[in-house]
């Protein structure tokens, strides 16, 4: 029993370097559209909750953001840096955390076939709340214009990636659990 308890645990571990490796791969590439770039880190940030779960999920991504925050180039633009919590885009990054854990506890406690796109949509809410209210701090924009330019040219991009990471989630959970 406690053979299988250790591979497990074992297995876990490797999984959640895996999706912080993913992350690290895909979210440096951006298109830069305004103050926060076009990325597919939120793509990354949902798959590792849909199909990790949310304890492993969170942990893919906060190790993630200490490997960027130690100065790896893997936010968008191939930068990297602990300044980056504190320019306009951190309260996203931080956000990332709350939106891989809201979707894995969405996946694990509900376990129904939308379970994991509900999750992904209300941790996207958090992630926005996160990202533009210390975006209209640390900008000293007003909050109208700073959702103009850091939620709504985002939202088609991101029901996009909900959509294909609900499904792709749904099947890598699937054969990851087998």
């Amino acid at each position: 029993m406690q053979n299988q308890t250790t591979r497990t645990a074992i297995r876990q571990m490797a999984l959640t370097g895996v999706f912080a490796a993913l992350l690290c791969v895909i979210s440096p590439f951006a298109i830069p559209i305004g103050p926060v770039s076009i990325t597919l880190a939120t793509f990354g940030v949902y798959l590792s909750g849909a199909v990790l779960g949310p304890k492993n999920g969170a942990a893919a991504v906060a190790i993630y953001l200490l490997l960027g925050f130690v100065g790896l180039p893997v936010f968008s633009g191939f930068s990297g840096g602990f300044q980056r919590l504190f320019g306009p885009t951190g309260g996203y990054l931080v956000g990332y955390i709350f939106a891989a854990l809201v979707t894995g506890l969405f996946v694990e406690k509900i376990s129904k076939p939308w379970s994991s796109a509900a999750g992904m949509l209300l941790g996207t809410a958090i992630l926005y709340a996160f990202g533009t209210a210390w975006f209209c701090l640390i900008s000293k924009t007003a909050l109208l214009p700073a959702l103009m330019a850091c939620v709504v040219p985002f939202l088609p991009g991101d029901a996009l990636k909900i959509v294909c990471a609900a499904v792709l989630g749904d099947r890598l959970r699937r054969f990851v659990n087998r």
